[in-house]
């Protein structure tokens, strides 16, 4: 019995786990579509009538969605799941905001992608995210409102998030791991504003009187970021196929 128990428990850990909880709600039809060469998209949702839709793109995009891990976590997998994009429209069978409607997007991938990974954990270069000094200055949540954000070169705005949640934008920002360390679960309401950092691309960068992230974070949301290395986990792509036909 005890036997049993622990098999049934190791099954419901890790990815299997969301898979399951999702059969009560899932996405009921969906449209994969190759996107039009050089052109530009956006995505978005509309909850009340539990509609997805993304423009232009990649099966890397859509794993950091589904799984809430950004890119530079997502090893493996052919060359074109990085560089082959897609219109996606996806509709639910019931209402659903937009973190269920991504997390949706799970079995969807699964199924038309072919889409196969695993978890691992690995040490690597990344950041710390911790309370500074005055504490938090970003503003509590109303329970009753729906999450969402927003984000831009420069930006980001959030509705009702977690600070779990904005350290996935910090990572695809700085391109490292960022480990929410605050140990903070409430929801909050909050606009960062910064001047970005473009010694990577080699832009000129305009004047600006906002800002490095680092100190927006620190005066905008009492927050601080510390590089360190850092236990991260890892999504490891086995298997993915050209999507199966709508």
């Amino acid at each position: 019995m005890h036997i049993r128990m622990n098999i049934v428990k190791m099954f419901l850990s890790g990815v299997f786990l969301s898979t399951l909880l999702l059969q009560a709600a899932s996405l009921e039809v969906a449209s994969i579509k190759p996107a039009v060469p050089d052109t530009y998209g956006s995505s978005g949702e509309d909850g009340r009538n539990g509609v997805l839709r993304m423009y232009n793109v990649s099966l890397k995009r859509c794993i950091r969605y589904a799984y809430e891990i950004p890119e530079d976590q997502i090893l493996g997998g052919p060359k074109w799941i990085d560089e082959l994009h897609y219109d996606i429209l996806a509709k639910a069978d019931r209402p659903a905001g937009e973190p269920e409607l991504l997390t949706m997007l799970q079995p969807l991938l699964a199924d038309r992608f072919q889409l196969r990974l695993h978890r691992e954990t690995r040490s690597v270069p990344g950041y710390t995210l911790t309370v500074a000094k005055g504490g938090i200055k970003a503003t509590p949540a109303d329970p009753s409102r729906h999450s969402g954000g927003n984000g831009g070169r420069g930006f980001i705005d959030a509705t009702a998030s977690q600070l779990s949640t904005l350290t996935i934008r910090l990572s695809a920002l700085l391109g490292r791991p960022v480990i929410d360390m605050t140990g903070d679960k409430r929801r909050f309401d909050f606009h960062l504003r910064w001047t970005p950092d473009d010694a990577q691309t080699g832009a000129d960068s305009a004047p600006s009187d906002k800002p490095s992230l680092f100190t927006a974070l620190r005066e905008q949301l009492g927050l601080k970021l510390e590089s360190r290395r850092v236990s991260a986990d890892v999504l490891v792509v086995d298997r993915a196929e050209l999507p199966s036909a709508n």
